[in-house]
């Protein structure tokens, strides 16, 4: 007789991340698996938000009150509807030797959330486990999203379902307060000749439920102080067409009157105007660190 080994090629390496979508939009992805092997595959598919002993591993502490460094868990945000927020098909079958099978991972959030998270397991024959992916996505009440820096918030939420604090009308009408603040740690290498770098991204969803053109509007408020302190932005200000991604960089050289011993912490108000008008916290923390 002859021994073989299944053996299989997957097109998505470890994280599969759908990025930002509307709230109550869907979108697919295609996750492609081949067969390198001599023989035919059965296989399954399981997502963890699936797992028949999930309720028993939750029975531990909770993630909010542990630190960010140990937060292990993998499934993240739920639907408020009960509905799952990722699903894939098809979830079992046969892949012949040297074919491949398409999986379509389809990502349907009903509110808005930045961590909604699941982790998708393709077995052979029931038990052998081929691959595993982490699924990851975020959803949006409005069309536009910031990201970047040190996350301040805890990565889990309320099952309760909160009502805004002002009418739709009242926040169209004028600015809201500032809705997260965002730490932008900056480490400047003693004796380089390089400045210390960081960025944050501003990001317009691309949607079928958005029908005007309408461009999404930043610009991050440069005070005296930011100069002052030894900070230096790159693109503070700009328009998005639907789809786009664009940058604002910050760099930080360390002024000769630096006080080691008192780093920097500066704020600086970041607006985005969309179908409603933002305000974020930018928060630029300093420190210079030796080379070694």
């Amino acid at each position: 007789g002859h021994g073989v080994v299944p053996s299989t090629e997957c097109s998505v390496e470890e994280v599969l991340d759908m990025g930002y979508v509307m709230a109550r939009d869907t979108v697919t992805a295609t996750v492609q698996i081949k067969n390198t092997s001599s023989l035919t595959l059965l296989f399954s598919v399981q997502l963890e938000s699936l797992s028949p002993t999930r309720d028993r591993d939750r029975q531990k502490i909770p993630s909010f009150l542990t630190s960010s460094l140990q937060r292990t868990e993998i499934v993240g945000t739920q639907n408020y509807n009960g509905f799952s927020v990722f699903s894939v098909s098809p979830t079992e079958g046969k892949i012949e030797a040297g074919m491949s099978q398409d999986f379509v991972v389809t990502f349907s959030p009903d509110h808005e959330s930045l961590y909604y998270s699941d982790r998708l397991k393709v077995l052979l024959f029931g038990k052998q486990t081929a691959h595993e992916i982490q699924l990851k996505g975020a959803a949006r009440d409005h069309p536009m999203f910031v990201e970047g820096g040190v996350p301040l918030d805890v990565p889990v939420e309320s099952l309760a379902v909160t009502s805004p604090v002002a009418p739709r009308e009242a926040l169209e009408r004028g600015p809201q307060e500032a809705v997260r603040s965002l730490l932008l740690l900056l480490e400047f290498v003693e004796g380089s000749a390089e400045p210390a770098r960081a960025e944050i991204t501003v990001g317009a969803i691309q949607s079928p439920q958005l029908t005007a053109k309408k461009a999404v509007e930043f610009s991050l408020d440069s005070g005296p102080e930011l100069q002052r302190a030894g900070f230096e932005l790159a693109g503070p200000k700009g328009a998005l067409e639907r789809g786009q991604l664009k940058r604002i960089g910050v760099s930080w050289v360390p002024p000769a009157d630096l006080q080691t011993s008192d780093p920097p912490l500066v704020s600086a108000l970041l607006t985005v105007k969309g179908d409603i008008t933002e305000s974020y916290r930018v928060l630029l923390m300093a420190r210079v660190v030796s080379a070694a």
